[in-house]
C-alpha cells in the first residue's frame, strides 16, 4: 500500500488568495463585534457553524449575494492593526499548510477611505506583509488588483501605484470581480503600465464565463498567469496555447464548487488541465467564504482526481515556478518538494 504523505507538509507556493477573503472566521466575528457591524445572517450562521454559506454566483443575483457578504467582511477592516492582524494570520495559516511563498491579492482602494487614502492604505498593507513574512518565515508579496466593475481609468491609477511600490513588495497586477462585466481590452493600458514597470500580469478569467475570457486575458492583457482559467478546459486549442506558452492557471477547486461553476469537486477539470500540460497553481481564493485553505485544495486533487503523491509534488513545483519568488526561494522550495517525496 502506498505511503500517503501529509499534503500540509508539502512545500508549495500560494498564488491566489484574496485579502479580505483570507480572514479567519473568528477574527471577522471579533471585529464585527468591536465595530458594531451587523453581518448578514447567512454569513454569521456560516462563521459560527464552520460551514461555508450557500453561494451560487453563476447568475447575477447569486454574484450580488456573494459580493454583499464579501463587502460586509471588508467593512470590518478599519484600523491599521486590523490589517496587520489579517496579514499575520493569513501568513500563519499558509505556514501551517506548507506554503513557503504567498502572493496575496488586494485592491487598496477598498480600504483607502478608512486608512487615510490610497497611498497610506497600500503602505500599511506592505508594511504588514513585510512584518508578517519576517515573523513567520514565509516569503510574502502583494499583487495589486483592479476591479473590473470600476472605470478603466481607476485601473490605470492603481497600475501606476503598483509600479511605484515594486521595490517595496508589489510583484504583480491583477483584475478581479465579475468577469461578465467590463471587457478585458478596456483595461489594456493599465496592464501595459504594469508590465512596463516590471510587474507580472495576472488577471482573472475563465471562471464565470467560458474560454473566450481566457483568450481575452492572453490577447488583450498579455497575461503571464490566469486567475482561475478552468474553463479553458472546454477548448482544446486554448489548452494547447496555455501549455505551449507555459501560462500558469491559478485553479481554486473549492471555490469553483462553492460558486456553482461546477457541481461537484470531481467535476473541476484538474486532471484535464494537468494532463494537457497547463501549469497549475492551486489556490484557496477566499477561505473565509469557501471554508477551506491551501492544503485542502491538494486534498481535493488527491481524493477526487486520484492525483498520486508524485503528481501532487509536481503541482507544488508548478506553483513555485509560476510565482514571482526569487531564485533562492524557488530553489529551497523545490528541494523541499523533492525531500517530501522521499520522506
Amino acid at each position: 500500500m502506498e505511503h500517503v504523505r501529509d499534503v500540509a507538509e508539502l512545500p508549495k507556493a500560494h498564488l491566489h488568495l484574496h485579502f479580505t477573503g483570507s480572514m479567519r472566521s473568528a477574527t471577522l466575528l471579533e471585529l464585527a463585534d468591536k465595530y458594531g457591524v451587523r453581518l448578514p445572517e447567512a454569513l454569521t450562521e456560516a462563521l459560527v457553524s464552520g460551514e461555508p454559506p450557500r453561494l451560487r454566483a453563476t447568475d447575477e443575483r447569486g454574484w450580488f449575494r456573494f459580493q454583499r457578504l464579501y463587502d460586509a467582511a471588508r467593512s470590518c477592516l478599519r484600523e491599521p492593526e486590523d490589517i496587520q492582524r489579517l496579514v499575520r494570520e493569513a501568513a500563519e495559516e499558509d505556514a501551517r499548510d506548507g506554503s513557503g511563498w504567498l502572493e496575496i491579492q488586494v485592491d487598496p482602494t477598498s480600504y483607502a477611505p478608512r486608512l487615510g487614502g490610497l497611498i497610506p492604505a497600500l503602505e500599511i498593507i506592505l508594511d504588514a506583509v513585510e512584518t508578517a513574512g519576517r515573523e513567520t518565515g514565509i516569503g510574502m508579496r502583494v499583487l495589486v488588483a483592479a476591479n473590473r466593475m470600476k472605470h478603466p481609468l481607476d485601473a490605470r491609477t492603481l497600475a501606476r501605484l503598483a509600479v511605484r511600490y515594486a521595490d517595496r513588495g508589489v510583484v504583480g497586477f491583477g483584475l478581479s470581480n465579475d468577469e461578465r462585466r467590463g471587457m478585458a481590452r478596456d483595461f489594456d493600458r493599465a496592464f501595459a503600465i504594469a508590465r512596463e514597470g516590471g510587474l507580472l500580469s495576472a488577471p482573472h478569467g475563465g471562471e464565470l464565463t467560458g474560454p473566450s475570457s481566457v483568450r481575452d486575458c492572453l490577447d488583450d492583457l498579455h497575461a503571464s498567469r490566469i486567475g482561475h482559467g478552468v474553463r479553458a478546459a472546454e477548448d482544446p486549442r486554448l489548452l494547447k496555447r496555455l501549455a505551449d506558452r507555459q501560462i500558469t492557471c491559478e485553479v481554486c477547486p473549492a471555490s469553483n464548487v462553492a460558486l456553482g461553476v461546477y457541481e461537484k469537486p470531481e467535476d473541476v477539470p484538474l486532471r484535464k488541465l494537468f494532463e494537457a500540460g497547463v501549469p497549475l497553481a492551486l489556490g484557496a481564493d477566499d477561505p473565509l467564504l469557501f471554508g477551506s485553505r491551501l492544503a485542502a485544495q491538494y486534498e481535493i486533487a488527491r481524493q477526487y482526481h486520484a492525483f498520486t503523491d508524485a503528481e501532487l509534488a509536481e503541482l507544488a513545483r508548478q506553483s513555485v515556478r509560476g510565482s514571482a519568488a526569487p531564485e533562492d526561494v524557488r530553489a529551497k522550495l523545490l528541494a523541499g518538494i523533492d525531500n517530501w517525496l522521499v520522506s
